[in-house]
């Protein structure tokens, strides 16, 4: 069990933001962001840290569902100090949560393809990749991945593999 405490109300203030930022642009440094665009996201989508006491260990994000599928992005990190103690399940877990709440029935999460533990993470929580690319311009690969619907014994069913179908947000993918 973890001593994760997660906060939601760190949008509120600037101090809050610059954390998240720090824990962003530490993971996901090709999509690193100014102090103004995550502003503009906490506009639009869930932003949390998450604490152990009074040490920043991870944020999320929770994009609300859209389209037909009603789909939500859920997008956890944790800093590489404090990763393989259940600060990210929790934070996971925590994120999941809301977006179900939100009325996700799909749920999407992207992670910089050289990222060996976001991917291993998100694969042993049931994600399947859907889609690898590098948006125009840039280089850095980032992969797709949905989750995979359980059946009544709680194993993975498959999906095809197609893309999510959230090219309108492919200059943001990242956060």
């Amino acid at each position: 069990m973890t001593d994760l405490r997660l906060r939601t109300e760190v949008v509120a203030g600037e101090a809050a933001l610059e954390q998240w930022r720090h824990v962003h642009n530490t993971i996901v440094p090709p999509a690193a962001m100014s102090l103004d665009e995550v502003r503009e996201r906490a506009g639009r989508y869930r932003l949390e840290n998450a604490y152990v006491g009074d040490v920043l260990v991870g944020c999320s994000t929770v994009r609300p569902p859209e389209g037909d599928q009603a789909a939500a992005t859920v997008i956890a990190r944790v800093l590489p100090a404090h990763r393989g103690r259940g600060h990210g399940a929790a934070l996971y877990d925590h994120a999941l949560a809301h977006a179900r709440v939100l009325g996700a029935r799909v749920v999407e999460t992207c992670v910089l393809a050289v990222n060996e533990d976001g991917l291993r993470f998100a694969r042993a929580r049931g994600f399947a990749e859907v889609e690898r690319y590098v948006l125009d311009g840039e280089t850095a690969e980032w992969v797709d991945l949905r989750l995979l619907p359980r059946d009544d014994q709680g194993r993975g069913t498959t999906i095809p593999l197609q893309s999510c179908g959230n090219h309108m947000w492919a200059a943001s993918r990242s956060s």
